[in-house]
């Protein structure tokens, strides 16, 4: 049986031209055979929906020669059953970051503000904890480029029925320890929704004004785009009036959710139409002109998607993220992307310069299991974009196996996720002297052709796409999107025995106490009764958590005080139940039954939650996150 560890060469040599040819004549082969029998991309983007359980769909295209397409598909609100149109109004998420972008584009371009000015002198205020602030000062083009070393959110910074429309923007930062940077400013890219909150501060603090008003009036209306909007606007409105011709949000199985204020708005609030996404994808594969004035400096507009200044990008990778959007090479068509997702729906927009094409498509459903990629694929079908070929094999540097090992995301997404990424989210580097192998904890195993020193490229690309770095005697794998760093074996065995001793020693607790407690064997005395009883605690959130709205889980709310009740009670069980156990260590010495057991089991569970508590997560306090 092969395994993930030894791949047969001659195997690895054969699959090698399939996965580079594959998607290419696939693409290829789907435009033809669309094309001949007929098929229309709208009647295609409605049957996905179908397949995939979605509501509905907006879309544009812009053309080679200027010419705007847009499209919709399926229903707008699937209670009502209306339809979606193509001038339906949809939220995009995180693509409102390019649109933002732009706005802080426009500044620099007038002087106002520039890319080296640091964020501590536009905003003093901040308690910005900066380790190499002396050095290296987090600076406006690093929140831009995602390279600022900070967090990306907070979970009650995402999962809040507290904001209002208007809530200052200075609220999502209170707490102490928010704004920590990870990794030195400029050298890793790492996605930041706070980031992105701080330039809606930074607009604020330049032109004195909320930078809804500013980037609507100043962004927004000279690019054309009347139908769309920084400001907040929903459905069914309470605290603003509901927009009709906003399509309803949903989940799976057609669960509807209106549109609700955040605390990170700037990162993720935007209102806008297919047709308005077409103007400012054309505005974005031009020259920053407007009416033949310079509306942003031709420099920042060429910037727009080319990584600079990250250690990736320095060693060669042209893979990244730019000032506004990232590199994306998929279906060996290249581009440059930014995906969006909020409370209902999801969004990507794809521009293609060399091409003077592009694609906009919004989905008003959040679904897991969806492939959106599908769509993308449809949408690339009907531009007819030239293929591009692989780039050649090359030769890789002769040390290339020494970063044999395994790797953890570096920095975390979410710091306060860091021990769950270093258990579940490692991925173990492999030489086989010919190709380099990803094999991820979770997903499945990716080839890299050598691409020439220490760069590599995915099957599925056609330029390069991770490159191998050494930063201060550390052994970096960096995609331009995401870096890992390589960690001893010891450390990874020590975590990987912590969770598997505490687990056993759980389940011990519960299956033991449990039974013991059906025979009439666990009075309050014995040393598993307060173990088991903070076990059997963890219960008791959920029928609150069942009730109350999915949005309020980084909210102060019953349920979520009695988990970090729980939770922080479990250590405290333990030690407890090691306490009596250490009273009663004659009495278990003399018992031949499975009683003798229950102090290791104790002492298992007991440095699990100890561990857990050393990196954050318990108590585990949703609102704190």
């Amino acid at each position: 049986m092969l395994t993930a560890d030894r791949y047969p060469t001659l195997a690895a040599r054969a699959g090698r031209w399939l996965r580079r040819a594959v998607p290419a004549l696939l693409l290829c082969a789907a435009t033809q055979a669309a094309h001949a029998a007929g098929g229309t991309l709208a009647a295609d983007m409605a049957a996905g929906l179908k397949d995939e359980g979605l509501a509905g769909a907006v879309w544009s295209e812009v053309l080679p020669d200027g010419t705007v397409r847009t499209g919709a598909a399926g229903l707008r609100d699937a209670g009502k059953q209306l339809p979606m149109q193509a001038d339906t109004r949809v939220q995009v998420g995180s693509v409102a970051k390019v649109a933002l972008a732009l706005g802080v584009l426009r500044l620099v371009s007038e002087d106002r503000l520039t890319l080296d000015t640091p964020l501590l002198q536009v905003l003093p205020e901040l308690a910005l904890k900066n380790p190499w602030q002396a050095s290296d000062p987090v600076r406006i083009r690093h929140l831009l480029a995602h390279t600022s070393g900070l967090d990306n959110v907070r979970f009650w910074q995402a999962f809040s029925l507290k904001p209002a429309p208007e809530t200052p923007l200075a609220e999502a930062f209170d707490g102490g320890g928010l704004l920590r940077v990870r990794a030195r400013p400029g050298s890793r890219y790492a996605y930041s929704n706070m980031g992105y909150g701080l330039l809606g501060m930074v607009i604020e603090r330049v032109t004195g004004q909320p930078y809804e008003r500013y980037l609507d009036a100043q962004l927004l209306q000279p690019l054309g785009m009347a139908d769309s909007t920084f400001g907040f606007v929903t459905q069914a409105g309470t605290r603003v009036p509901g927009d009709p011709r906003l399509a309803m949000g949903h989940f799976e199985h057609g669960v509807a959710q209106a549109a609700v204020p955040q605390y990170l708005r700037p990162a993720s609030q935007f209102t806008t139409t297919a047709a308005d996404m077409g103007k400012l994808a054309q505005f974005l594969m031009g020259d920053g002109k407007l009416d033949g004035t310079q509306f942003i400096d031709l420099a920042l507009m060429g910037a727009l998607s080319e990584p600079s200044g990250t250690d990736a990008a320095q060693a060669g990778l042209a893979a990244g993220h730019g000032l506004a959007l990232a590199a994306r090479d998929r279906h060996n068509v290249v581009g440059a992307c930014h995906p969006g997702t909020t409370v209902g729906f999801r969004a990507m927009l794809c521009i293609y310069p060399e091409q003077d094409s592009a694609f906009f498509v919004a989905f008003n459903t959040d679904a897991e299991a969806a492939d959106y990629e599908r769509f993308n694929r449809l949408l690339l079908r009907d531009l007819e974009l030239p293929l591009r070929a692989p780039a050649p094999r090359g030769t890789p540097a002769p040390t290339v196996e020494n970063w044999q090992g395994v790797y953890v995301p570096s920095p975390s997404p979410m710091a306060s996720m860091a021990w769950v990424d270093a258990v579940f989210g490692f991925t173990r580097l492999k030489w086989d002297g010919e190709s380099l192998f990803l094999i991820p904890f979770q997903g499945e195993p990716t080839e890299l052709e050598p691409a020439g020193g220490f760069l590599f490229r995915a099957s599925d690309r056609s330029a390069p796409s991770h490159v191998l770095m050494q930063e201060d005697g550390r052994h970096i794998l960096s995609d331009g999107l995401r870096s890992y760093e390589r960690v001893s074996m010891l450390r990874m065995l020590v975590l990987w025995g912590s969770l598997a001793l505490g687990a056993a020693g759980l389940l011990y607790v519960l299956l033991v106490g449990v039974y013991r407690a059906a025979r009439r064997r666990l009075g309050r005395g014995e040393h598993l009764f307060a173990p088991l009883l903070s076990l059997l605690a963890l219960a008791l959130p959920l029928p609150f958590f069942f009730f109350q709205s999915y949005l309020r889980l980084g909210d102060v709310t019953i349920a979520s005080v009695l988990l970090a009740l729980a939770t922080g009670a479990l250590p405290l069980a333990m030690a407890f139940g090691l306490a009596r156990c250490w009273r009663s260590r004659g009495t278990l010495a003399e018992d031949g039954s499975l009683a003798k057991w229950d102090w290791v089991a104790l002492l298992a569970a007991l440095q699990l939650l100890l561990v857990l508590a050393w990196w954050g997560l318990l108590p585990l306090r949703l609102w704190q996150m």
